[in-house]
């Protein structure tokens, strides 16, 4: 390697590293734009081709659909969550809870005599500090917030508007054979289908019918326990069974068997069997990721890239299988391709 190579490779390591200081406070909101732009860009490519709109208006409708038909109802679910916590804290009676007839279920069940409505007081009061302790913390979170949304809104847009140039920039840099790079990108692309529609796809259909269950039998802050179930259904064999089991326990310790034995019946058939009907035909399509492959990578997903590692943990380790099939497949043509060169 001669001086003036080490020179370029120098720059190009020390702006590469400065750009990735300036990427990372917003990596969450990054990795949240490139995942909704890849699930959009099959949409754009038809608007463009087939209905002969100009990529910066298709590119325009398809972020102003995104931000109204996901980031405003997201905005309003939490809201609705938020409220739901504030009405329970601060109703913390015995009469608004409910807690007398569960106490007294509790004890004629274990014989163990248990003051819910001073724990309930207790964990508010609790609450009301941390929330005033925490107060400037949380405000400079929501600016981020606010700027991160920001961020992704116009990286979604410039991302399907020029997604195709940039896809012909990477392929021109990478040093494959275009045969190669074909077999490679699609792998990948099988991969990430596989995640999105047979991995975070059926979590959001399982979470949500378990969610109008519990709606249905009056379980308090269904849209909160929806959220947590749809999370728990992102991981195999775990699933929202962890919330939906003990709402049915609740709901026979306040007295109330039909709806107990309605949601259970609902969440076992309805919930349960939704997998095995749902998997087959959304995932058959896709390339099929191991369980094992997708509980490693969305625990470790979670911690190596915060929330959104729930989806990109399963597909860097489905990258990495795809990528070692690809190598299997075209090594001794690449060898062949060197030594021709």
């Amino acid at each position: 390697m001669n001086l003036s190579k080490g020179f370029l490779l120098a720059v190009v390591v020390l702006f590469a590293y400065l750009s990735l200081l300036l990427a990372l406070p917003f990596f969450q909101y990054i990795l949240g734009a490139v995942l909704v732009a890849y699930i959009l860009s099959p949409v754009q490519t038809v608007l463009e081709r087939r209905g002969g709109i100009s990529p910066p208006i298709a590119a325009f409708g398809l972020v102003a659909a995104t931000v109204a038909g996901v980031v405003v109802p997201l905005v309003i679910l939490i809201a609705l969550v938020a409220s739901d916590a504030r009405r329970l804290v601060e109703n913390a009676d015995t009469g608004s809870v409910g807690t007398s007839d569960l106490e007294r279920r509790i004890e004629e069940q274990t014989g163990m005599s248990v003051d819910l409505t001073a724990t309930i007081t207790d964990s508010a009061q609790g609450i009301g500090t941390t929330v005033l302790e925490q107060s400037t913390t949380w405000f400079s979170a929501l600016t981020h917030t606010a700027v991160g949304l920001g961020v992704a809104i116009f990286l979604l847009y410039y991302l399907l508007k020029d997604g195709n140039a940039l896809l012909a920039w990477i392929r021109e840099l990478t040093p494959l054979p275009d045969d190669v790079q074909d077999d490679f990108y699609r792998e990948l692309d099988a991969v990430m289908w596989a995640v999105l529609v047979g991995h975070v796809l059926i979590a959001i259909i399982q979470g949500t019918l378990a969610g109008l269950g519990l709606l249905a039998t009056g379980i308090p802050n269904a849209a909160f326990w929806t959220v947590v179930m749809i999370v728990l259904s992102l991981i195999p064999l775990i699933g929202s069974f962890l919330v939906w089991g003990p709402a049915v326990g609740f709901l026979f310790l306040t007295n109330e068997p039909v709806l107990a034995v309605a949601l259970l019946v609902y969440s076992t058939i309805i919930v349960g069997l939704s997998d095995d009907y749902l998997r087959p035909i959304l995932v058959d399509r896709y390339a099929d990721l191991n369980p094992a492959v997708i509980i490693l990578g969305v625990l470790g997903g979670v911690y190596a890239f915060g929330v959104m590692g729930l989806f990109y943990g399963p597909v860097v380790l489905g990258a990495l299988i795809a990528t070692l099939n690809v190598v299997n497949d075209n090594y001794n043509e690449l060898e062949g391709a060197q030594g021709v060169q």
